[in-house]
């Protein structure tokens, strides 16, 4: 199993592609031949991007908001318009919001639905009858450690990332034998601003989970691009998230959800979404 060859009119789809995982990820397949293109809200940080990887390969800016589902239908077309084969597809955008639900802001939780979970089915609906038509291609879905555990104080997020993560199983039974693989991606910690943006203090993010667990953008980068090469079902960067992981889909709810809920930096009392 591999990665499809890199090819002039052949492009990797990055979303979320301005800053952190997102960012590395299209860094990495600049490294190994693949054109991308750089999909995000921020078009500047993109050209930013654009300009550093185009010595390297054929590179594209497609701004664009993917919590507006016009946005996300307009995305496939406009990279057919400029006369690129999407065959690779990496559904990295994605956000949190933090406290307790009765707290929430129900648009702010949908707007986070909309990006971390609808955008994926959107766009793995929009991009993969091409992929088995031509019979290659791979998709990676960026999930989370989140993924294997119920999370209060990010309980939206979690189940979003838990979404994520079964969709992608599935995805890759469905695909068997096609040419086309699927990988959920699921980092632990990264320091990359995501927490920041959540609401976390970065003080708190750290204090919640051992400094061994968290590793560069650019080694979970290596990890998804790797996973994706060889056709894994589930990427996760670093022993000790993987063996966490573990744990926490084994480990009895009754007893996990209190330690978790008590150790969450977004339940302490003051905080909230």
């Amino acid at each position: 199993m591999s990665l499809p060859r890199p090819a002039p009119d052949r492009t990797a789809v990055v979303t979320g592609a301005s800053s952190g995982i997102g960012e590395a990820i299209a860094r990495e397949l600049a490294s190994r031949g693949h054109g991308v293109t750089l999909v995000a809200r921020r078009a500047e940080k993109l050209r930013e991007l654009a300009n550093e990887l185009s010595a390297r390969v054929r590179v594209e800016v497609l701004p664009a908001d993917l919590s507006v589902r016009a946005d996300r239908a307009d995305l496939l077309p406009r990279i057919e318009a400029l006369g690129l084969v999407p065959d690779i597809l990496v559904n990295n955008a994605g956000l949190s919001t933090l406290g307790p639900v009765a707290d929430s802001d129900p648009d702010a939780e949908l707007n986070m639905i909309e990006v971390d979970v609808a955008s994926v089915a959107d766009l793995c609906s929009r991009f993969l009858p091409g992929m088995t038509a031509r019979r290659r291609g791979a998709v990676l879905n960026v999930a989370s450690t989140a993924a294997f555990q119920p999370l209060p104080g990010q309980a939206g997020y979690g189940a979003c990332k838990a979404f994520v993560l079964s969709y992608t199983q599935s995805l890759s039974g469905e695909l068997k034998g096609t040419g086309v693989t699927a990988t959920a991606l699921c980092p632990g910690p990264v320091d990359t601003g995501f927490g920041e943006a959540a609401g976390f203090a970065k003080e708190d993010a750290e204090a919640a989970l051992p400094p061994i667990m968290w590793l560069p953008a650019d080694v979970v980068a290596k990890t998804a691009v790797d996973g994706m090469a060889k056709g894994q079902m589930v990427a996760i960067p670093g022993l000790i998230n993987r063996v966490a992981s573990i744990f926490a889909a084994v480990a009895p709810r009754t007893l996990l959800v209190p330690v978790l809920a008590r150790s969450h930096p977004g339940l302490r009392k003051g905080k909230s979404s």
